[in-house]
């Protein structure tokens, strides 16, 4: 029996402002919350909204991301009729590129598509932190006879430049649609999840493929051309928690939701790993804090996440941070208002602190401008344009 609706997660970008901790990874799949990988978050509302044929594809650094989603198992998408697909780019007869945009990757997978002929088509970012039953979304645009359904959330108004911004008339029906706009008309932003009608997907696709002037994206050329064609567009509001963590300071913001709305109390599903329960040892300080399998603590931890398998040792003190996997934080260190990358290390009596309301990063093996310093004076380290690679 074919499938009403496959899903298709975009998981292949960069994601160059969460530059260091994307540096040998894709962004979906970035650690977070202690045990999970951002991917979780969009895999788990779709098996929490029972739909099992699923195609992720991949691009950026995809070792990582693809030895993690393995046969989809953890997600109950290991199938024998339909399951989770991982498509990455590919070459044909007449040789093969990259996927050159968001609308373009989905326009190389319409093989994929066309062997389940469904009827519509769930288009999804892989990088987003939300918990959503998208069965309401689709719900939604089959009642409108839809040919697309953008589901739209309210944002910060100086966060909306982040986002694609609609305008929507009183049946919600949209009206106008900006990407990533300067001066944002609205605060109503596109969370990057889209409902298509399989058939009018595929007009576009074959479209937009054959404008050379075109950036293959859904937000710069599918939706406002589209919406030229006054085709049936609306907007799915959606009112529930939803965080875009494509910087540093809004992924140290998610993290922290995790202690302040017991986000990890959520139906999320996870690959889980193979380490012993985590080590509190005697003289240890903890409050308000998340320390995940495998980790040690020997210092003081208070409003932060440890991850798993790291290690904060004697004396060192964490305030508001993210220490995340397999990262150290040696004697007598201080860790404030930070984010400690995988497999990082904060030398004995060095202090590590945010400024200004920033958020400070350090990385393993990445160089950096911000004055990490030794002793009892505290350093200025903000994320802004502070992290570069120099290697």
């Amino acid at each position: 029996m074919k499938p009403k609706c496959v899903a298709l997660l975009l998981a292949g970008g960069q994601g160059k402002r969460l530059f260091p901790l994307v540096k040998n990874s894709s962004k979906p799949a970035v650690s977070f919350g202690g045990k999970y990988r951002i991917i979780d978050f969009t895999l788990s509302n779709l098996k929490n909204s029972d739909i099992d044929t699923v195609g992720v594809l991949t691009q950026y650094q995809p070792f990582e991301l693809n030895e993690y989603l393995g046969s989809g198992e953890a997600w109950d998408l290991n199938l024998k009729n339909g399951g989770l697909y991982v498509l990455p780019p590919y070459t044909e007869l007449c040789g093969g590129n990259f996927y050159s945009g968001t609308a373009d990757a989905v326009y190389k997978n319409l093989n994929f598509l066309n062997r389940f002929e469904p009827e519509c088509v769930l288009i999804l970012s892989a990088d987003h932190i939300y918990f959503m039953d998208y069965s309401k979304l689709i719900d939604f645009h089959n009642s409108k006879k839809a040919d697309l359904t953008i589901c739209t959330t309210q944002v910060d108004i100086k966060d909306a430049k982040r986002f694609g911004i609609i305008l929507k008339d009183q049946n919600n029906k949209i009206i106008s649609f900006e990407e990533k706009p300067k001066k944002p008309k609205s605060d109503r932003a596109s969370m990057g999840v889209y409902v298509f009608n399989f058939r009018k997907l595929k007009k576009y696709l074959k479209q937009d493929f054959q404008n050379e002037k075109s950036n293959h994206d859904f937000g710069k050329d599918i939706i406002p051309l589209m919406l030229k064609q006054n085709e049936k567009v609306f907007s799915f509001d959606f009112n529930g928690y939803f965080r875009d963590v494509g910087t540093s300071e809004s992924f140290w913001k998610a993290n922290m939701d995790v202690l302040e709305r017991g986000l990890q109390n959520k139906k999320i599903y996870t690959k889980n790993s193979s380490y012993k329960p985590h080590l509190i040892k005697d003289g240890a300080e903890i409050s308000n804090s998340l320390v995940s399998n495998g980790a040690r603590v020997l210092g003081t931890v208070k409003n932060s996440l440890v991850f798993e398998n790291a290690e904060i040792k004697s004396g060192a003190e964490i305030i508001n941070s993210i220490i995340m996997s397999n990262a150290v934080v040696e004697e007598n260190a201080r860790v404030h208002n930070a984010i400690i990358a995988n497999d990082a290390r904060v030398k004995k009596s060095t202090s590590v602190v945010g400024k200004n309301g920033e958020i400070a990063v350090i990385a393993a093996n990445i160089k950096t401008r911000c004055s990490v310093q030794t002793g009892d004076k505290m350093p200025l380290c903000p994320i802004k344009e502070e992290i570069k690679n120099e290697g």
